[in-house]
């Protein structure tokens, strides 16, 4: 007994489960007690349950509206098809990236730079450093780079540019009525990382600050934006609760039909 206090103590998980589960021990069933003693026990259960569901309906419209409570996944970038990683800028018209001519130049900084104003020139557009989509469009190349494809190393190279491409909403009335724009295009981003000169590690002494290595050519991370489905749980439950309230009402609602009908109808019976 002392062991099993401990655990419902000590984890968190059973210490949540346990407290959910006296929750609503007490507060339903609570209520029903105090319901069912009045109005009996059949009658209890349809109100107890009407109350409960139509107050999952509001809690789940307020959290459908405020993006809070229970939640799906979140927006992020995910791999683009059918390449995701272009190891040259000189391959970003095959891998569908760029529609004209591939950049070509002497070295591989110039191609870069030749491929950083055809990318503008085609509509992808340039994001500032402060930008903080640009900050999520590096951190999510990061983890493709590093974890996924195991392409470098953390600190073996350098994001130089992020660009940007898509995800306009339609159709619009203007541009400040867009409360009806419920599509949207695909968005795209292409992160420009180049890899970073080896420096030498001394013991004591703080790392040396990274130098693009100009000899080697830049690469690019091709993502596609994930939408997610942040606010989808919260739909499920309001139209689901809200359903399920109006079959009850509808349960209560001809229940006290029939009850009026027995009340005024002259079929009371008489004792002989």
């Amino acid at each position: 007994m002392l062991s099993t206090l401990l655990a419902i103590s000590w984890e968190p998980e059973i210490r949540g489960i346990v407290v959910v589960l006296i929750s609503v021990v007490v507060l339903i069933g609570g209520s029903y007690l105090l319901v069912g003693s009045n109005v009996g026990a059949r009658l209890g259960v349809l109100i107890i349950l009407a109350g409960f569901f139509g107050w999952m309906a509001i809690m789940g419209a307020v959290w459908w509206t405020y993006g809070i409570g229970l939640k799906g996944p979140e927006p992020s970038w995910k791999p683009a098809e059918p390449v995701t990683i272009i190891r040259d800028a000189q391959l970003l018209t095959s891998a569908g990236v760029l529609d004209g001519v591939a950049p070509n130049a002497a070295t591989p900084v110039a191609t870069a730079a030749a491929a950083s104003d055809q990318l503008q020139a085609e509509g992808w557009s340039l994001l500032d450093e402060a930008d903080p989509q640009r900050g999520q469009a590096v951190a999510a190349s990061d983890a493709i780079l590093q974890i996924e494809a195991e392409e470098f190393a953390a600190g073996d190279y350098l994001s130089v540019r992020v660009f940007d491409r898509g995800g306009e909403r339609y159709p619009k009335i203007n541009d400040s009525l867009d409360f009806v724009a419920f599509f949207h295009k695909a968005r795209y981003a292409l992160v420009e990382v180049v890899p970073v000169v080896p420096q030498r590690t001394e013991p004591g002494r703080a790392p040396a600050r990274p130098v693009a290595d100009e000899t080697q050519p830049h690469r690019y991370v091709y993502m596609v934006r994930d939408l997610g489905a942040k606010r989808q749980p919260a739909i499920l439950i309001t139209f689901g609760s809200g359903i399920i309230f109006a079959i009850l009402c509808w349960l209560l609602h001809r229940r006290d039909l029939a009850l009026r009908e027995n009340l005024a109808s002259d079929k009371t019976p008489v004792k002989a």
